[in-house]
């Protein structure tokens, strides 16, 4: 381990420097946001997080107006009493809305560090489990940078990330809140999580399905090991560690930790119940608080905006006859939740994997996605590089989510401004899309799973060799009592099978 702490030390300056030009390349793009034009694309601002939309909400408060009126602000009355003001203030001699692009240059640039912490917790676990099996030898480190690194790089430098940092929308506000959930029950410290979840559901609701990994992290940690890949022999010394207590020789999984996800719940009542305090102080003139409600997840949940946008459901709802429209919003809406209990059964060991997972599925399925979206489950995938060495068809969805990124513009460009195209020409890329999407989750689960099969087949030999080792090493008594224990747990299965 002191070996892999010398490599970090001596790739950190190189991570640090990418990290800066990052910001500096954003710094420099934010001075030209009317050449760029990227406020008005619909693959990067949505009628929930556009910026332009957030300053028409704020302008009609100072006209008295309920920031709702009308059709054009649908976001949280948090974010305009913070980044309302940034809007009205103009820098002489700098470029609109500059002051609202730094706010997106920060929040992007603690997420990285955030995801960077996340994973440098995330390794030191999945390597702490290796030693523990004595397959240390299958802990592989990057000779460039460790995992951590390579994935707070990929969230700052991925197009998808600069686009959404220089768009002028409120993606990376939510993207911070929605990792620092994440990091604050990686690092089981429940009062953290317990904001950062409140804030990230309350500012874009399907985040909510997060608490699921987020109660898998804090009551296993980011070390939950899954109890059919892991049971294991330990010969003579007591391994009495965090890993569990030895019995017989078979090392138990540890129990899930309540105490965590208790103090989770009191504070996520405590972050809930101020933040409708605030809401109601500021819409106590405008309708209250189920206007607000109406006015953000009725907007969402209803799909009132058919503008056109990256993901699928503007165009279908479009289409649909009005008789079927809330038979199809319950389909649609049922589908991810029908989705969270499989997946977090199948993947409970792995909870942050199975954070990409549903955020993917909701990036998929939400009314109003954006590639801020896909640059935030992107990097969390690139946490798990190592144990996705293997997944398939990786050079395919690296063109085909390249080739999307072009051909979305170009089509909405054809259909739009030019009139040489139709609806379905922007729309078989938003079809396209979301195919990719769905192989990149296919692809990723399965890689995963078969890397636990990895680990399992190479926890096989050393579990027969130690099982040799205790048998010669027990006395008679011990050898009948430990076949009468086994006797009964069998026939107590066998009972259960038939019932």
């Amino acid at each position: 381990m002191k070996e892999e702490e010398k490599k970090n030390m001596k790739t950190k300056p190189h991570f640090w420097r990418w990290a800066v030009a990052s910001v500096i390349f954003r710094l420099v793009l934010i001075y030209f946001p009317k050449n760029l034009n990227l406020a008005t694309r619909p693959e990067v601002s949505t009628p929930v997080t556009s910026l332009r939309r957030l300053a028409e909400g704020y302008w009609l408060t100072q006209s008295s107006m309920s920031p709702y009126a009308g059709s054009m602000y649908h976001g949280s009355p948090l974010l305009l009493s913070v980044l309302g003001p940034l809007t009205m203030k103009k820098i002489e001699g700098q470029p609109y809305h500059l002051l609202c692009s730094l706010v997106s240059v920060i929040a992007d640039f603690i997420s990285a560090m955030l995801i960077q912490a996340t994973g440098l917790k995330l390794r030191m676990a999945y390597y702490e489990r290796l030693k523990s099996l004595g397959l240390g030898k299958l802990f592989e480190i990057s000779e460039i940078l460790p995992s951590e690194d390579i994935a707070a790089l990929v969230y700052l430098w991925n197009p998808l990330t600069i686009v959404t940092c220089v768009g002028f929308n409120t993606t990376p506000v939510e993207n911070l809140f929605i990792i620092l959930s994440l990091y604050g029950a990686c690092i089981r410290v429940a009062p953290l999580a317990a904001f950062g979840w409140v804030v990230a559901s309350h500012l874009s609701l399907y985040p909510t399905i997060l608490i699921i990994p987020v109660i898998l992290l804090l009551g296993n940690g980011p070390d939950a090991t899954p109890r059919k890949l892991f049971l294991m022999y330990k010969k003579g010394e007591a391994d009495n560690s965090s890993k569990g207590r030895v019995v017989n020789g078979l090392s138990e999984q540890k129990k899930f930790s309540w105490r965590p996800v208790g103090l989770f719940f009191v504070w996520v009542f405590i972050w809930t119940l101020y933040t409708l305090v605030l809401c109601g102080i500021f819409m106590r003139n405008y309708g209250g608080l189920l206007e607000m409600f109406n006015r953000t997840y009725g907007f969402i949940l209803t799909v009132k905006d058919l503008s056109p946008n990256i993901g699928v459901l503007w165009y279908f709802f479009a289409e649909v006859f009005e008789f079927f429209r809330d038979f199809f919003l319950i389909v649609f809406h049922v589908n991810i939740l029908f989705m969270i209990l499989p997946l977090a059964i199948r993947l409970k060991h792995r909870p942050c994997f199975l954070a990409f997972v549903y955020m993917a599925i909701c990036s998929m399925l939400k009314p109003y996605p954006s590639v801020g979206d896909s640059a935030l489950y992107l990097a969390l995938l690139a946490l798990f590089f190592n144990e996705l060495a293997e997944m398939q068809f990786s050079f395919f969805l690296f063109c085909g989510f390249v080739g999307v990124s072009l051909l979305s513009p170009v089509m909405h460009n054809l259909w739009i401004w030019r009139g040489t195209g139709n609806a379905n020409f922007y729309f078989a890329t938003g079809m396209a899309y979301a195919c990719f999407q769905i192989i990149l989750v296919v692809e990723s689960v399965s890689a995963m799973l078969n890397h636990d099969r990895k680990i399992r087949k190479s926890i096989l030999p050393l579990v027969a060799v130690s099982l040799d080792q205790l048998l010669c090493n027990l006395t008679v008594s011990e050898f009948a009592s430990m076949m009468r224990v086994s006797a009964y747990g069998l026939w107590n299965g066998h009972l259960t099978d038939v019932s």
